[in-house]
C-alpha cells in the first residue's frame, strides 16, 4: 500500500508526524479511537473519488477494475476491523438501513410537527372566531338591553306625566271658596322690618335658566347620551323619594297601588269564579291524587273526610264509593273508571259468517295410563315418540299435526294417563272439539278412563272409542263395550251414538277408520273460524328453556299469530320472535287449529292462559301490570286472617309435621300436576309443603331457600347449574332427580311416612296375685306375688289393678326368685315384686304384665 494511501491511519493512530494530503484516486485506511481506562477500537476510514467519464466503452472496460478494488476495499476494511467480510458487508447494510430508516423518521417527524402547526393554526383561528361571536353576541344583548331600559324609563315618564296632569285638573276643580276667603281677610300690619328683609328684597330674583334647544350632529349626539344616561338608576336616585331626582314607578306598580286603596274604601271585591270539573275515580285512589284531580286543597278534602267519621291522611286510598261523595260534595262531576278497562283492547267480538273459513279439527287422545294413546298417535303420524318419553309413559301435553290421505289436516293433542295429571287432561278436553277416548282391550275400563269420559262430558265434545291393543290374546273388545254403559257411553254396537273402533297401534289395524271417522265427526261439527283478525290461542305447555327463554306451546283457535305480533298470555306479555312447528321448523305464521311453539314472551305464562294479541307494546305492557296486580292483591287479600284465626292455625298446626320440599320441573304443565301429586300425601298428622316450585333448572338460589328451611331439592326432568351444584356439595343440600312421576310420589310419600309418629300396640304376657306386702329396708314396700297367668318379665310394663280398677301404671323396679334377681318368673310359681316409685301396694290387688311393640306407619 502506498505511503499516501496509509498516511490518514498513521495519523490517526499518532504514530507519525506526517501531514495529511488531499490526494486523487480512492483508498482506505484505519484510525484507531482511544477511550477511557485503555480501551480503543479501530475504526476504517475510505477515500473515494467520482470519476465522470464520457466514453461509455472507457467506462464499462473500467468497471471490472472498480469492482475489484471495491471488493479489495471491503476485505481490507474487514481485516482491519477483524471480522469476516460478510459480517462486515453485513455491517454495511445495516449501517446503510438505519440511515434510510433515520431518514425516513426525520421525514416523518417533519411531516408531524406540519400537521401539528395546521392543527394549531386552525384551533386558533377557531378561537378567535369563537371569541368574536360571544363578542359581538354580548354587544348585541347590552344595546338590546339599553333599548329595553329606554323603553321602560319613557313609558315610566308617560305615566308619571299622565298622574301629573290628572292631579292638576283636580286641584282647578276644587271649590273657590277658600280662596275667596282668603282674599276679604284684612292683612295684618307688617312689624319692623330687618334689615336681613331688606337686603333680601333688594336682592335681585334669579333668573330662570332657559334650556336651549339640542344642537343637531355631534351636539345632538351628545344629548341623546345624556337622555341614556339620565335613565339609569343611581344611588341617589334609590335613596331619594321625591324630587327631580326620585324613581318613577311603573305602570304595574301604580295599578297595585289603586287597587290597595279601592280595597281600603271598601270597594267591590271580585272573588274568582269556581272551575268544576270532570273528576275520573278509579276503583281505588289516595286522597292526595283525588284532591289534585279536583284541583282543591288536600287539607280540605281530609277535613272533609274527617266531617264524614273517617280518619285518613293525605297519602291514605279510600274506595271509589267515598271518593264519589267527595267529589259530589265539592261540586264536581263524577266519571267512573275500573282498572279493568284495559282489557277492552283485546277484541273479543264475534266474527260475522262471511268472514268464517273451514278450519281443521282438534282431537284430543285420552285414557289411562299405558293404554296405548301415544303408540297409537305415532301410528298415526308414523313417528316413535313413545321410545322417548322416560319410563314409556307421557308426561308432557304434546301438540301434533297429521295430514290424511285425502289431504285433510288433523291436529292431535296427547294428554298424559297417569293420575297426577288431572289438570293436564282437563285443559286437553277444553280446546279440542273431538275427543278420542283410548281403551285397552285386556285391561277394560280403568279410574283415568272413567275421569276422561268426565272430562269429555263437562267440556261437551262429541267422544270415538278406540278400542286398543286387539292384536293380544286376551284382548275381549265386548268386555270394554258392556263397562263403558256403566258410566253412560253407549256405543254404535250398543245401541248408542258413540263411534267405536278396534285397533291396534302395532299391526295399524283400524287407524283408517279413526281418521275416517273424525272427519265425520268434523263435518257434522261444520268447524270454522275467521283467519283475518287478531290471534287468539290457549297455551297447551309452557316451558323455561335454557338456550330459547320462555317457551310456550299455543293452540291458535281464532285468527292469525304472525311473527312480530304483540300479544298478552295470562301475567305475561311478549313479541313473537319466532313460531316452530311440530316437526320442529320455523313458520312465519299460524292460522286456526295449528299449535305451535312461541318464542318471545318475557316470562314463563301458566299453562291454561289464553293468548290475545294486542295493537301495541305499551297496552300490553299495561294488561300485563294489571293483571299482575290483580293476582298480587288476590294472594295479599287471601293471606289476611284475624288474631284468633292465626291463633287457631296455629293450635291446629301445633301436632302437624311438615315435609317441606323445593320443586323444579321442565314445564309448567309438569310442575303443576306434581304440586296437585303432592298435596294429596299426608293425613292429619303429616304433610307436604311446597317451599318454592318452579319452571327452568336448579339455581343457586334454590339451594340458599333449600337450607334455609332445611328441605331438599327435586328436580323433575331438569338439572342443577354448577354454581347451584357446588353450593349444594358445600352446604349439605340433598339434591333429587327423577323423570318418572310416578318414582318421585312413592319416595316423597315414603319420606313422609317416615314422619309419622309409630303405632304402639300392647301384648298382654301374664297376670299375677299379690300374697302379701312386706317391708324391706332400702326398697320399700315389696309384694310377695303368685304368677297366675302367662310369664312375668323384669323388662315389661306393669298395671296394678284393685278391684277391676287400674290405680298405676309403671315399670318393676325389681323381680327376685326367692333371693335372686330374675328376668322372668313362668306362670303358677312365687316371686317379689317391687314398684318404681310407688308403694301403695295392698294384698289381693291383681298385677297386669304387658309388653308395647312399635309398628312403623305408612300413608295410603
Amino acid at each position: 500500500m502506498s505511503e499516501r494511501e496509509t498516511g490518514g491511519g498513521r495519523r490517526g493512530s499518532g504514530g507519525g508526524s506526517k501531514t495529511l494530503s488531499l490526494g486523487g484516486g480512492s483508498g482506505s485506511g484505519s484510525v484507531r479511537q482511544q477511550f477511557p481506562r485503555g480501551r480503543g477500537k479501530a475504526v476504517v476510514v475510505e477515500t473515494k473519488t467520482k470519476r465522470r467519464t464520457i466514453n461509455k466503452p472507457a467506462e464499462q472496460s473500467a468497471k471490472p477494475a472498480g469492482a475489484s478494488s471495491s471488493s479489495d476495499q471491503i476485505k481490507r476494511a474487514a481485516k482491519a476491523a477483524g471480522v469476516s467480510e460478510d459480517e462486515y458487508k453485513r455491517r454495511l447494510k445495516a449501517l446503510e438501513a438505519a440511515k434510510v430508516a433515520e431518514v425516513e423518521r426525520k421525514k416523518r417527524e417533519a411531516e408531524e410537527s406540519k400537521r401539528r402547526a395546521e392543527e394549531e393554526a386552525r384551533r386558533k383561528v377557531e378561537e378567535e372566531e369563537r371569541k368574536r361571536r360571544e363578542v359581538e353576541e354580548a354587544a348585541a344583548r347590552k344595546l338590546e338591553e339599553e333599548e329595553r331600559k329606554r323603553r321602560e324609563s319613557e313609558e315610566a315618564a308617560a305615566a308619571a306625566a299622565t298622574e301629573a296632569k290628572e292631579a292638576q285638573a283636580a286641584e282647578r276643580a276644587a271649590p273657590a271658596a277658600p280662596a275667596a276667603a282668603e282674599k276679604a281677610a284684612p292683612r295684618p300690619k307688617p312689624a319692623a322690618k330687618s334689615d336681613s328683609s331688606d337686603d333680601a328684597r333688594r336682592a335681585p330674583a334669579p333668573k330662570a335658566r332657559v334650556q336651549e334647544p339640542p344642537k343637531k350632529g355631534a351636539g345632538a349626539q351628545r344629548a341623546g347620551d345624556e337622555r341614556r344616561r339620565s335613565s339609569k338608576l343611581t344611588i341617589n336616585r334609590a335613596l331619594t323619594s321625591d324630587g327631580e331626582e326620585g324613581r318613577q314607578r311603573s305602570l304595574a306598580a301604580m295599578r297595585r297601588r289603586q287597587q290597595r286603596e279601592k280595597r281600603k274604601m271598601g270597594g267591590p271585591s271580585e272573588k274568582p269564579s269556581k272551575v268544576y270539573r270532570d273528576v275520573i275515580v278509579p276503583e281505588v285512589i289516595t286522597v292526595q291524587e283525588l284532591a289534585q284531580r279536583m284541583s282543591e286543597r288536600a287539607a280540605d278534602v281530609v277535613k272533609s273526610l274527617m266531617k264524614m267519621g273517617m280518619m285518613v291522611r293525605m297519602n291514605d286510598a279510600i274506595d271509589q264509593d267515598t271518593a264519589e261523595l267527595l267529589v259530589t260534595e265539592f261540586g264536581h262531576r263524577v266519571s267512573r273508571v275500573s282498572e279493568a278497562d284495559v282489557e277492552e283492547s283485546i277484541v273479543v267480538s264475534e266474527d260475522n259468517d262471511e268472514d268464517l273459513v273451514p278450519r281443521a279439527p282438534v282431537v284430543t287422545v285420552m285414557g289411562h295410563v299405558d293404554h296405548g294413546k301415544t303408540s297409537l298417535l305415532d301410528a298415526l303420524r308414523k313417528t316413535d315418540v313413545v321410545s322417548g318419553e322416560a319410563g314409556g309413559i307421557t308426561q308432557h301435553i304434546g301438540a301434533y299435526q297429521v295430514t290424511t290421505a285425502d289431504g285433510n289436516i288433523v291436529s292431535f293433542l296427547d294428554t298424559p294417563g297417569h293420575a297426577a295429571f288431572t289438570s293436564m287432561r282437563s285443559r286437553g278436553a277444553q280446546v279440542t272439539d273431538i275427543v278420542i277416548l283410548v281403551v285397552a282391550a285386556d285391561d277394560s275400563v280403568m279410574p283415568q278412563t272413567i275421569e276422561a269420559i268426565s272430562h269429555a262430558k263437562a267440556a261437551g265434545v262429541p267422544m270415538i272409542v278406540a278400542i286398543n291393543k286387539c292384536d293380544k290374546p286376551a284382548a275381549d273388545a265386548q268386555k270394554v263395550r258392556v263397562e263403558l254403559l256403566q258410566h253412560d257411553v253407549q256405543v254404535e254396537g250398543m245401541g248408542g251414538d258413540v263411534l267405536d273402533v278396534e285397533c291396534s297401534a302395532i299391526t295399524g289395524q283400524g287407524l283408517d277408520q279413526i281418521l275416517e271417522n273424525i272427519a265425520l265427526q268434523a263435518e257434522i261439527l261444520e268447524l270454522k273460524a275467521n283467519p283475518n283478525r287478531a290471534a287468539e290461542g290457549a297455551v297447551i305447555e309452557a316451558k323455561l328453556d335454557v338456550g330459547r327463554g320462555p317457551v310456550a306451546t299455543v293452540l291458535v283457535q281464532r285468527g292469525t299469530l304472525r311473527v312480530g305480533d304483540i300479544f298478552v298470555v295470562g301475567e305475561q306479555w311478549g313479541k313473537v320472535r319466532a313460531l316452530i312447528n311440530d316437526q320442529g321448523n320455523r313458520v312465519d305464521e299460524a292460522g286456526p287449529s295449528v299449535p305451535v311453539e312461541v318464542l318471545g314472551l318475557n316470562g314463563t305464562p301458566e299453562a291454561g292462559d289464553t293468548l290475545n294479541v294486542v295493537a301495541d307494546e305499551a297496552k300490553a305492557r299495561e294488561i300485563s301490570e294489571y293483571r299482575q296486580r290483580k293476582a298480587k292483591d288476590s294472594a295479599v287479600a287471601g293471606t289476611k286472617t284475624s288474631l284468633d284465626q292465626l291463633l287457631a292455625q296455629a293450635k291446629q298446626d301445633a301436632d302437624v309435621k311438615e315435609l317441606p320440599i323445593v320443586l323444579k320441573g321442565d314445564v309448567q304443565g309438569s310442575v303443576e300436576a306434581i304440586v296437585q301429586a303432592m298435596e294429596k300425601i299426608g293425613n292429619e298428622e303429616v304433610r307436604v309443603r311446597i317451599l318454592h316450585s318452579g319452571v327452568g333448572a336448579i339455581t343457586e338460589s334454590d339451594v340458599t331457600l333449600a337450607e334455609a328451611s332445611g328441605a331438599p331439592i327435586i328436580g323433575f326432568n331438569v338439572r342443577a347449574n354448577a354454581p347451584a351444584r357446588d353450593a349444594a356439595q358445600q352446604r349439605g343440600i340433598e339434591i333429587r332427580y327423577y323423570s318418572i312421576i310416578y318414582d318421585l310420589v312413592d319416595d316423597i310419600k315414603s319420606a313422609a311416612s317416615g314422619l309419622l309418629t309409630p303405632e304402639v300396640r300392647e301384648q298382654f304376657i301374664g297376670y299375677a296375685s299379690i300374697k302379701q306386702v312386706f317391708k324391706v329396708s332400702g326398697v320399700g314396700k315389696v309384694a310377695g306375688c303368685v304368677v297366675t297367668e302367662g310369664v312375668a318379665r323384669r323388662s315389661a310394663g306393669v298395671r296394678l289393678l284393685r278391684d277391676d280398677v287400674v290405680i298405676h301404671e309403671g315399670t318393676l323396679k325389681t323381680l327376685k326368685r326367692f333371693k335372686d334377681e330374675v328376668k322372668e318368673v313362668p306362670a303358677g310359681q312365687e316371686c317379689g315384686m317391687a314398684f318404681e316409685n310407688y308403694d301403695d301396694i295392698r294384698e289381693d290387688d291383681v298385677i297386669e304384665i304387658f309388653e308395647r311393640e312399635e309398628i312403623e306407619r305408612k300413608l295410603d
